[in-house]
């Protein structure tokens, strides 16, 4: 066995580990996500059950819930924006850097820009909650 065999025998062999190793993690991540919504609602079933102040419980926590994940979300895009602006950057430097003559350069605007309409969207643009304009309105949970 000669050693291109080998080593395409080895990528082989950590390929099919790799790719099981991530079907399994998803499953089980799934799996475990059902579980949680699944108990989740049962107990939010059983708290709007039990009395009146038990459903105003219920319906405050399914508020901050979905509070919480719109918070989530506005910072995860604020990162994702800072982050694409980091790469323009660097991207423009990397470029001015290598090529002295020649305004290739600019190309990184192209990531710049798009990291800055991601963080103003996120920061100043994105919608306000429903809760903070009606009260007595509830969004579904979604997950993000």
């Amino acid at each position: 066995m000669g050693p291109d065999v080998a080593v395409f025998v080895w990528l082989s062999i950590g390929a099919i580990t790799l790719f099981s190793f991530l079907a399994v993690a998803t499953w089980t991540g799934t799996r475990a996500k059902e579980r949680e919504a699944y108990y989740k609602s049962d107990l939010l079933k059983k708290i709007a059950e039990s009395t009146e102040a038990g459903g105003n419980a219920a319906l405050q926590y399914l508020r901050e819930q979905h509070r919480l994940a719109q918070e989530r979300r506005r910072e995860s895009l604020q990162l994702g924006g800072l982050v694409t602006a980091a790469v323009g950057i660097g991207l423009m430097i990397f470029l001015a850097a290598i090529v002295r003559h020649v305004p290739v350069f600019f190309v990184g605007l192209i990531p710049l820009l798009i990291g800055v309409a991601l963080f103003c969207y996120a920061r100043f643009m994105m919608s306000a909650a429903v809760w903070e304009e009606n009260p007595s309105a509830i969004e579904p949970l979604r997950h993000v």
